[in-house]
């Protein structure tokens, strides 16, 4: 469903992804997991044809990023991490604007919307009787979930979702996103909550400095790594040094 090939972007001469290799198959959710400027969301964005790569290749579902733009977004969800939105709007005057720009029928729009709103007890207060600026950042969030959802795509790339959601709301989506991927959505899902995506994902991709360097299952990640977390196989991985040595000796000098 997904294959890079060699996918590499520059700014300037600084490399944010290095010659990505990498096939995602229909049905499997993916966590993408990487320090902050490892390239994760610069990915994302080639994937979503947000950004043009520097060099090398990326499809989606056979359809090239770079040459056929408009067919990937066709069958692509996103769920960015500024979950920005047009905060002068309604949700409900939002989410139809975003139904109407997948050409998806009026009838058919009003019914999906209403679904989702239920879905994350959203009233009707909520969905028409303010504007998204008045939104707290959790509900905010709901909304960009909807909006990436509606068209029922077949790929989704989720950057951060769970940011601003409260506990019931949290799991109701980890619930959710297994489900779709039960049903053969691709779901690729980016987070720093490493026991989530450990729990949730059935494959971990691990960047650093703009490459690969670690996939496959979080216990196989545990095994080839001889450590008992995902935490600290990402720890292992990423960091230059020992951060949780660092933080007890931190936490010792604090107390004297």
């Amino acid at each position: 469903m997904i294959r890079l090939q060699q996918l590499t972007k520059f700014y300037g001469d600084q490399a944010a992804v290095r010659g990505l290799d990498l096939e995602i198959a229909a049905g499997q959710l993916v966590g993408l997991l990487g320090p902050n400027g490892a390239g994760k969301s610069t990915t994302i964005k080639m994937l979503t044809g947000m950004l043009l790569p520097t060099s090398g290749t990326a499809e989606v579902e056979g359809h090239d990023i770079v040459h056929s733009p408009l067919a990937v977004k066709r069958i692509v969800g996103y769920v960015p991490e500024s979950g920005a939105v047009f905060e002068a709007l309604t949700a409900r005057e939002y989410l139809t604007f975003v139904a109407s720009l997948y050409h998806i029928p009026e009838d058919e729009s009003v019914q999906r919307i209403a679904q989702f709103a239920e879905f994350f007890e959203l009233d009707g207060n909520d969905m028409t009787g303010k504007p998204l600026s008045a939104f707290s950042k959790g509900m905010r969030q709901k909304v960009v979930i909807t909006s990436a959802l509606l068209h029922n795509p077949r790929v989704v790339f989720f950057d951060e979702p769970l940011n601003g959601l409260d506990a019931n709301a949290a799991l109701s989506f980890k619930t959710l996103i297994t489900s779709l991927a039960r049903e053969g959505k691709t779901i690729v899902y980016c987070s720093h909550i490493l026991d989530v995506v450990g729990r949730v994902c059935e494959r971990v991709v691990i960047i650093h400095e703009g490459r690969i360097v670690a996939d496959g299952t979080t216990q196989a990640l545990r095994e080839q790594a001889g450590e008992p977390t995902l935490e600290r196989v990402f720890n292992k991985l990423t960091a230059t040094e020992n951060l949780l040595a660092r933080a007890e000796e931190f936490a010792r000098v604090l107390s004297q």
